[in-house]
């Protein structure tokens, strides 16, 4: 670990959220660890403890991503050199992947990721698609003949049960539609805290927004900048021209303009980076606000979804089309 990480900065504040199912505070900004192509457990790491040194105190990771083991790692050295005094100060989400979304798998593959983090227990667990493939394969993308139609009863009372145990403080899902939500509230005892999706100013989620707050569920954005540099993602959302005119008349970034926008909108923000002046940036949005002007603007924006789904279709599983999976929200 290189030595500019200090224990004497004040972190900045970064407004909390109360899950509805658990009463737990999450930060509404936090630091995604997903990359594509990977960076490396070494380079992950080093932005994690920059990060947590900025003052981010949620961190979201996944099975798939292979990044809880350098999470877990970071936050030993951060306690160690004093960043924070304890693992408690942290809010953590990690993800269920689909060869592992079967009721009897579920405790198995929570306990396997407090295990790579070196953590008792988790903040949020989710659930990361609404599909299931063949236990035992682990892979991505997911071959077609492997996908298999979730039991979202069985794995739904797995993820509470989960709960109750105390591995997990909330439970929540990734990637569902209005009407699997409903499916999921029509038999659970404990509702989904958090629904994580893409959700940016292209893509605005209005109707799921809608849903979400009437029944609790705070909606939370990945690639709320457009998830530049990924296999699927485009630099759409930056170099939007109407984003950049607001940013230049604010003397914002595009970037932080996205970030306040959605803040605004009462939307919890996973952003990533592994460049410390924009992790910096990304935090500074905060103390100033977007005009109703601006706001009405950016919800005109003509909308159009940049994470298709298309890798969990198949004519094997349950979802044979893009509407399928999205159940017409695309």
């Amino acid at each position: 670990m290189d030595g500019c990480l200090e224990a004497s900065l004040s972190p900045l504040s970064i407004p909390e959220y109360v899950l509805g199912c658990s009463g737990r505070r999450m930060p509404l900004l936090g630091f995604g660890t997903a990359a594509s192509p990977p960076v490396g457990s070494q380079l992950t790491k080093t932005a994690i403890l920059q990060a947590i040194e900025l003052g981010y105190r949620h961190f979201d990771t996944a099975s798939l991503y292979g990044t809880e083991q350098p999470l877990g790692e970071a936050i030993l050295e951060a306690i160690a050199v004093g960043l924070i005094k304890s693992r408690d100060e942290l809010f953590i989400t990690s993800k269920l992947w689909c060869s592992d979304a079967h009721g009897e798998l579920v405790l198995p593959a929570l306990q396997r990721s407090l295990k790579n983090l070196r953590l008792e227990y988790l903040d949020l667990y989710l659930i990361h698609w609404p599909v299931s493939s063949k236990p035992g394969i682990y892979e991505f993308p997911i071959k077609r003949e492997d996908f298999l139609a979730m039991d979202f009863k069985a794995v739904w009372k797995a993820m509470e049960d989960c709960q109750r145990l105390g591995l997990t403080k909330s439970i929540g899902v990734s990637n569902f539609s209005c009407k699997k939500l409903g499916d999921i509230l029509a038999f659970a005892k404990i509702p989904p805290a958090v629904n994580q999706v893409e959700l940016n100013p292209l893509w605005q989620q209005k109707k799921l927004r809608e849903f979400c707050k009437a029944n609790g569920i705070l909606l939370t954005a990945y690639a709320p900048l457009g998830a530049q540099g990924t296999i699927w993602g485009s630099n759409r959302v930056l170099e939007c021209e109407l984003l950049k005119e607001i940013a230049k008349q604010k003397g914002k970034t595009v970037a932080q303009i996205c970030l306040r926008w959605a803040y605004e909108q009462g939307i919890g923000i996973l952003v990533k980076s592994f460049n410390k002046d924009r992790m910096k940036s990304n935090l500074e949005i905060f103390n100033w606000s977007l005009s109703q002007e601006d706001v009405k603007k950016i919800n005109d924006i003509p909308q159009s979804r940049l994470c298709s789904g298309q890798d969990y279709i198949s004519k094997y599983g349950p979802f044979n089309t893009t509407q399928e999976l999205w159940d017409g929200e695309i």
